[in-house]
């Protein structure tokens, strides 16, 4: 990654350095106080740092090597001519000079690196005091005051008296005032469809009337009703069926010209998850992406999300349930479409970026005719349809169990289920039967690989995330108790996925486990096998994608973990794009600075359109960057950034790279 001082900062370093001594010292022997000194010194060092840098980092010195040599020799040698001249005019020694000259410059720039690591250092003790080696997962209970989560249950309330127009905009469904946060103005929690509750509860959502009442937007809306994991930061939110509500984040500086848009789908695994988590608060968004306007919504989650009634008495009034999260995040981005223009944001260029569940979901609706213009651009980072169920055989199942856990026998009688009912059987029901949606043919197709080949997702470009370590971060959610389950449940659905699309596959990825078992351990064997063929299906998928038209990049995450036993993906990628250095923290890491500030750049010319390249003069102290479409992906570690071709680093397991082989 970058380096302490690279050739570019050195010629930087040098002319300020002589632009410091001059400026102090020709004054100096001139007869001026040493205050008057002082001043000179800084401006005229600050001066030719500035023209030097503009010089140096102008993309014609960058375009090569041999012209940023010849910029380097021509500056020192123009500099040293003048320093030589002068010195010899006033008779002073030009080693005792040049000490003194970049002292100015040295010795401030090696205590503030130094002040820098030491910080770095003790952010990571922090860290390794409370998560130890890591094994006991993500560790989310003790870092929050009472305060704080009281502070994060706040509700809004509608507004009958005075407020500050400045923070408020009106809507087809309503006025919201939102808050000031130092440069950016928060709305949160505004409603995008009616609450589906009572009669409404499995219902497809439905839009909310028009409305000239006057609400705060101050607060987060509830969660899904969802899974609280041990690891799951939402446990201390509040959670309701009343949970379609979506949150903007814009920069309180009004301009004429309409912003691109970035609307973020939430992590999870359809069972837990939501816009109020910290790695989604942005509180640095807007100085990152200071001409964006950002967005996080809720969408229903497990056994109210995802669930087949077409086998219970009464069921066929609920067609909708089985992909109802879904059809909720279609209903917000089309309120976002429609209103986001008042928020000062282009309706026509909307980028839409998921992470697990998140990814999944968009890639699902990259195919969808209900979400058509929608959105332009995806980021999609550890999510692809093939992750859907391609049969409702699972969601009905979880239905059959719903009525017999509840001892009801029709859907009449399950509507008088009480919400805390509900999330009690959340809790056990969905160990068992991960919430999914489905391939049903009618909302989503079912054989995605040859509707993205014939252009299903047309006009709209992609970048696809492949982590290298995500597994781990399934046992930082879940904890150490739950995780064998939860690996052996997740493990079985693959292997009858593969039975299904390759039953030769099936078999010899079988063996092989049986032949490694007997040299590691099985879990880290069905490990192994999970994260490296989700890591090829994430590759099929951009495959299918370029072959269908699809300009689509490929980003590779090979970032190694702060605390090993953590893992690295989702997390960490999603607090890097967002600058979330707290966030990161409260997950057990430190944004690394240096990664975040390049991905946020190329990131910014995906979003705005522009090619995915960086020039030394954009990020100073690492080599230019060409991000190349498919089949090339950017390799990204904590020691480089490389574009190079990827099939070949995804697996070391043959069999699985045989289910692939076309």
């Amino acid at each position: 990654m970058k380096k302490i001082i690279t050739i570019d900062d050195f010629i930087v370093a040098g002319i300020s350095g002589i632009g410091y001594g001059l400026g102090f010292k020709i004054p100096q022997i001139l007869g001026y106080e040493e205050w008057q000194c002082g001043v000179i010194c800084l401006i005229v060092g600050m001066a030719l740092d500035k023209i030097t840098s503009a010089v140096v980092f102008s993309k014609a010195v960058q375009s090569s090597t041999a012209n940023r040599i010849m910029t380097f020799l021509a500056y020192i040698s123009i500099c040293t001519a003048i320093e030589y001249a002068f010195m010899s005019w006033k008779d002073i020694s030009i080693e005792d000079y040049a000490m003194e000259g970049y002292a100015y410059l040295v010795v401030p720039a090696i205590l503030g690196f130094a002040f820098s690591m030491a910080l770095r250092k003790y952010r990571i003790w922090k860290i390794r005091k409370i998560y130890g080696d890591g094994s006991n997962g993500f560790i989310v209970d003790n870092q929050f005051e009472k305060s704080e989560i009281d502070r994060f249950n706040q509700q809004n309330q509608q507004i009958h008296g005075e407020f500050d127009k400045n923070l408020a905009v009106k809507t087809k469904t309503g006025c919201f005032v939102g808050q000031k946060e130092k440069d950016t103005i928060f709305f949160a929690g505004i409603p995008y469809a009616k609450p589906p509750v009572g009669e409404l509860r499995w219902k497809a959502p439905e839009p909310l009337p028009e409305s000239e009442n006057i609400f705060e937007a101050k607060s987060f809306g509830a969660s899904a009703i969802q899974v609280d994991y041990k690891g799951s930061v939402l446990k201390h939110h509040r959670q309701s069926e009343d949970c379609l509500t979506l949150n903007i984040c814009v920069e309180n500086k009004k301009t004429a010209r309409k912003k691109p848009v970035i609307v973020f789908f939430h992590h999870g695994d359809f069972s837990y998850g939501g816009s109020a988590d910290p790695l989604l608060h942005g509180e640095n968004f807007t100085k990152i992406y200071p001409d964006t306007v950002g967005v996080t919504f809720n969408y229903r989650l497990g056994i109210l999300g995802f669930i087949d009634f077409s086998e219970i008495p009464g069921g066929e009034n609920y067609p909708d349930a089985i992909n109802l999260g879904l059809l909720d995040q279609i209903a917000a981005l089309k309120w976002i479409k429609e209103n986001i223009s008042e928020f000062g944001g282009d309706p026509e260029k909307i980028t839409v970026i998921g992470f697990e569940s998140g990814a999944l979901s968009i890639s699902l609706l990259a195919a969808c005719e209900k979400a058509k213009g929608l959105f332009q651009k995806a980021f999609i980072f550890y999510g692809n349809p093939l992750a859907a169920y391609e049969t409702p055989e699972t969601s009905r199942n979880l239905a059959k169990k719903l009525l017999q856990e509840t001892s009801t026998t029709n859907m009449e009688e399950l509507l008088q289920i009480s919400t805390e009912k509900l999330k009690e059987l959340s809790q056990k029901l969905l160990l068992n039967f991960s919430p999914s949606p489905t391939r049903d043919g009618k909302l989503i197709p079912v054989d995605f690989a040859a509707a993205y080949r014939d252009g299903a997702a047309s006009g709209i470009e992609f970048i696809i995330g492949i982590p290298s370590n995500e597994i781990k971060i399934f046992k930082s959610i879940v904890g150490n108790k739950k995780y064998e389950d939860f690996m052996s449940k997740e493990f079985d659905l693959l292997l009858r996925y593969i039975d299904n699309i390759n039953p030769v596959g099936a078999k010899n990825v079988k063996a092989y486990i049986d032949e490694q078992s007997t040299k590691i351990p099985i879990l880290k064997v069905k490990e192994k096998i999970y994260e490296q063929f989700c890591a090829l299906n994430l590759y099929f998928f951009a495959k299918k994608l370029a072959e269908g038209g699809n300009k689509v990049y490929i980003l590779y995450w090979n970032v190694k973990p702060l605390i090993e036993n953590l893992g690295s993906g989702t997390i960490d990628v999603l607090a890097t794009f967002l600058g979330s250095r707290k966030a990161a923290q409260i997950y057990g890491n430190v944004l690394n600075r240096d990664i975040a500030e390049t991905l946020q750049k190329l990131f910014k010319k995906f979003e705005h359109g522009d090619e995915l390249k960086l020039f030394n003069n954009e990020i100073k102290g690492i080599n230019a960057i060409d991000w190349k479409n498919f089949p090339n992906a950017l390799i990204v570690s904590e020691k480089s950034f490389k574009c190079e071709p990827i099939a070949d680093k995804l697996t070391d397991v043959d069999c699985l790279r045989e289910i692939f082989a076309e």
